[in-house]
């Protein structure tokens, strides 16, 4: 694991502080999950936390957003959004077809009361984090 520095912009916050306890647990764990994904992941040396469209977003210099988060409309799921111009969701969709729920070209659906492939999602992740080095390999490299 190498030792990253994770920029977080206060405002963050009190996203998390907003959502329900229940809400807040999930979000958290995609928290923890990207930031634990980033110190894992080779040639990473800064995340920087953030608010984009509202919901905390995650960049690195060499990456493409990822952005998590609940809407009241569908209140028994939450998400992990992606660029939609990018090729990520296109190709989770493809190497995940079983294992994840999709939303269109832009995220990963996550049913409220179900548990995450941990492994599978750390790849998308580090996709994700890396895309701008991996996004000609077949895959993403993964």
């Amino acid at each position: 694991m190498s030792d990253i520095k994770l920029k977080t912009n206060p405002k963050v916050a009190s996203v998390y502080q907003d959502y329900t306890d229940s809400v807040r647990e999930k979000i958290m764990d995609l928290r923890n999950l990207i930031i634990e994904t980033a110190k894992a992941t080779e040639g990473i040396t800064n995340l920087e936390e953030t608010l984009k469209w509202g919901e905390p977003s995650f960049l690195t210099e060499k990456g493409s957003t990822i952005r998590i988060g609940w809407k009241k409309g569908k209140p028994n799921q939450y998400a992990m959004y992606f660029q939609c111009t990018s090729k990520l969701v296109t190709t989770f969709r493809v190497l995940y077809k079983d294992t994840f729920q999709f939303e269109g070209n832009r995220a990963i659906i996550f049913p409220m009361n179900s548990n995450i492939p941990k492994k599978e999602l750390k790849n998308c992740i580090t996709a994700a984090l890396t895309y701008h080095k991996v996004k000609h390999l077949p895959t993403l490299g993964i």
